[in-house]
């Protein structure tokens, strides 16, 4: 009877709302408009030398009406704005202000805005230089009345110290359909722009060159994903080659003069990724043929290494059509993947191969393998062999020569391995040491992650805590090394994020910082690292970490906090003060609520009822439950809390609080677990069944609690919370 009302009650929901829209679109109601109407608090972003906040002012959340209509030209697993040549329905910040990091309450919100640019200009993109001195940013116009027309964006740069700004590149557009532009140091970016002299789009001819054809003559048999938005004819493989093709062109932000960088002619460049040292790029590019089967990140890839005048020193990877990806989980491409610079150095190349073919299904050991190349030597080396692992590469997290982590996982166990490891041996894979191996849905037995630091170069390495310690002296190198550990600290009162300080050599921690009651704090970036490792070392009595601090009526703001030499939290610093977004509904009742599924996995939820709402006094409510499933693989994971009771009650025009507003009660994240116990067993071989019982729990606890009416309960959920309300 329960799940026969949740589905009556999303049918009248949906007939209630078809008749509505013959009316069409209108402003939301008062007590609705605080929600899309209001600009939500900036963000803001540390400069490299830590002095500074540079804060990203935004408009409300939701687009206009007009945006949501603007046609869309889709291809290959993309949505393009032609006018713009861009992604579609793109973001965007509206004012920028810079001010300094506060060390006291006069300075808390004190900031200057730039000027320079357009009024009403729609900024996007926006990067500090690596020496912290400028700031580059596009422009691009909404075209409502009084603005430019709309078109594609433009490079400008901003002096952080003047606050002027001024367009970079005057004659030429912004590609930013894969890229934008990358800092190749701190006076040279290289911009991804549309090709010069470009003509019109291609049109599609009356007569179809031919038919679409598709064949298995080969015996080739494999499953295939339905994928969204594909190329389907040759007009569309036009299309996606004239908006997405580019030029690179190299600028010099101080005297503003251009000129080509890299190859010759356009090509579907996707990725400029510059050497910490500036001295060399990895580039990629798609390739033909296309496919009518897969989105564009399957296509045929190019990768190669340009110097800093854009000519290839070295190919890397000429990567086939990808549309033979096995559909399991861990299965990856074939060939090199997870192509990056090394942090630590200046220009140290390394990436990672399948030997298993991609397929996790092949028994094979090792299954990845690591390789490195240390471009700054020679450029045509042969590769080394770094670490070899079992299960599937993660990642690696680097230090120096003499210590990073490598990290492994494999979905079928759902099991992640940490190896302490030493980059600079003759071979690294040989003296690696495993740090620990664990469940990785069990959240509350999560060590959390390492924390890195800012080099001279901009890049990030693990961050070393050298000097006295309440774990021992901590060394810069060898014995005695001292990192740092952040994680969420789920627990079953809720969560408490932390701070530990770790000993590799003997696995002890030992707890810096932890979040109290009545306030759910998070842990940032560190924010006296400035300098790299050698000319500012993280000490416990001059580390600087960047926090926030939230409770359910009070929204999040930023503080400083100064660690002491014994280890222990010292003087805090707020740093922000940002008014409450909805201050109307500041004070919402809210209630973690626990209870059983019928075969005994434990699940929880938060409940919301409107300000002011007494069950006893005003009886049951009509209510919204919103949530998405998830997928575990033990009952005990499955029944762990993944919240906390202080977290804030924010209110988006997205969001299923906005209910209250009307009276509503809103059940949010009700878990909603699909386990798949036991060997070969996977969790949806009994989705629906377990969907059901999770949501019959939660209705029926709900209901006994007196809040909400069992007759008066809709369900809903996005992207896959739309497919668990569907079924």
């Amino acid at each position: 009877a329960v799940l026969r009302s949740l589905r009556a009650a999303s049918s009248a929901t949906a007939d209630s709302a078809a008749s509505a829209s013959d009316e069409g679109y209108k402003r939301p109601p008062d007590d609705l408009a605080q929600f899309t109407e209001r600009p939500p608090s900036p963000n803001i972003t540390l400069s490299p030398d830590r002095k500074q906040l540079l804060y990203l002012h935004r408009p409300p959340s939701l687009p206009p009406v007009a945006e949501l209509a603007r046609e869309e030209i889709k291809l290959a697993g993309l949505r393009i704005d032609a006018v713009q040549n861009s992604g579609s329905r793109m973001g965007h910040q509206t004012k920028l202000s810079i001010g300094a990091l506060p060390t006291t309450e006069a300075e808390i919100g004190a900031f200057e805005d730039f000027t320079g640019y357009p009024t009403g200009a729609l900024l996007n993109y926006v990067s500090w230089s690596p020496d912290g001195t400028k700031i580059a940013f596009t422009v691009r116009s909404s075209g409502e009345a009084g603005q430019p027309p709309r078109g594609p964006p433009t490079l400008w740069i901003a002096d952080a110290t003047t606050r002027q700004c001024k367009v970079l590149l005057s004659t030429r557009k912004l590609n930013t359909i894969f890229g934008s532009y990358s800092w190749l140091n701190d006076d040279t970016i290289v911009a991804c722009c549309i090709p010069e002299n470009r003509g019109p789009a291609p049109t599609r001819p009356e007569t179809p060159f031919g038919p679409r054809i598709q064949g298995n003559k080969g015996g080739d048999v494999r499953q295939a994903r339905t994928y969204a938005d594909l190329l389907k004819d040759s007009h569309d493989a036009e299309l996606f080659d004239y908006y997405c093709k580019s030029e690179y062109v190299a600028v010099d932000v101080k005297t503003g003069n251009a000129k080509p960088w890299g190859s010759a002619g356009a090509r579907l460049y996707t990725r400029c990724d510059p050497s910490p040292d500036g001295k060399f790029a990895i580039i990629e590019t798609l390739e033909r043929p296309y496919s009518y089967s897969v989105p564009c990140g399957r296509f045929p890839k190019k990768i190669w290494i340009a110097d800093a005048n854009g000519v290839p020193v070295r190919e890397i990877a000429n990567l086939p059509l990808a549309e033979d990806i096995p559909i399991v989980h861990n299965a990856t491409r074939q060939g090199p993947r997870a192509v990056n610079w090394r942090p630590d150095k200046v220009s140290e190349l390394y990436w990672t191969e399948a030997q298993d073919g991609g397929d996790p299904r092949n028994e094979v050991s090792p299954r990845d393998v690591t390789y490195a190349v240390d471009m700054s030597e020679d450029v045509v080396a042969a590769p080394k062999v770094m670490f070899h692992t079992d299960y599937r590469y993660g990642g690696v997290a680097w230090g120096a020569d003499d210590f990073a982590i490598l990290y492994e996982s494999w979905y079928k166990t759902r099991t992640s391995r940490v190896w302490a490891t030493k980059p600079g041996d003759a071979e690294p894979n040989s003296t690696k040491r495993m740090l620990w191996e664990r469940d990785y849905e069990d959240s509350y037995n999560s060590p959390g992650s390492f924390v890195t630091r800012r080099t001279e170069d901009g890049s990030y390495v693990l961050a070393r805590v050298i000097g006295p310690t309440p774990l021992g002296e901590g060394t810069a190198s060898g014995p005695g090394m001292k990192l740092l550990l952040e994680g969420e600290g789920a627990n079953p009162e809720g969560d408490k994020p932390f701070i530990d300080l770790f000993d590799v050599d003997t696995g002890a921690k030992h707890r810096l910082w932890e979040s109290k009651p009545p306030y759910l704090e998070r842990p940032g970036s560190l924010i006296s690292d400035y300098g790299g490792p050698e000319e500012a070392p993280i000490t416990l009595d001059t580390m600087r970490i960047l926090f926030s601090r939230e409770s359910p009526s009070e929204n999040s703001q930023y503080f400083s906090l100064a660690m002491r030499a014994d280890g222990q939290p010292g003087a805090e610093t707020r740093i922000s003060d940002f008014p409450h977004p909805h201050p109307d509904l500041k004070d919402l009742p809210k209630e973690i609520i626990k209870y059983t599924r019928d075969d005994g996995v434990e699940l929880n939820a938060t409940l919301y009822t409107p300000p002011g709402y007494d069950a006893a006094r005003d009886g049951p409510l009509p209510m919204l439950m919103w949530a998405y499933p998830r997928e575990f693989k033990t009952k005990e994971a499955a029944s762990q809390l993944r919240d906390s009771p202080y977290r804030f009650t924010g209110i988006g025009p997205s969001s299923a609080l906005v209910w209250l507003a009307r009276g509503y009660a809103v059940l949010d994240g009700p878990a909603l677990p699909i386990i798949g116990e036991g060997e070969g067993v996977e969790p949806n071989d009994t989705y629906v069944e377990q969907l059901v019982a999770g949501a019959r729990a939660a209705v029926n606890e709900v209901v006994q609690r007196g809040v909400a009416d069992a007759d008066r309960i809709a369900v809903g959920g996005h992207s896959y919370g739309a497919f668990m309300a569907a079924n």
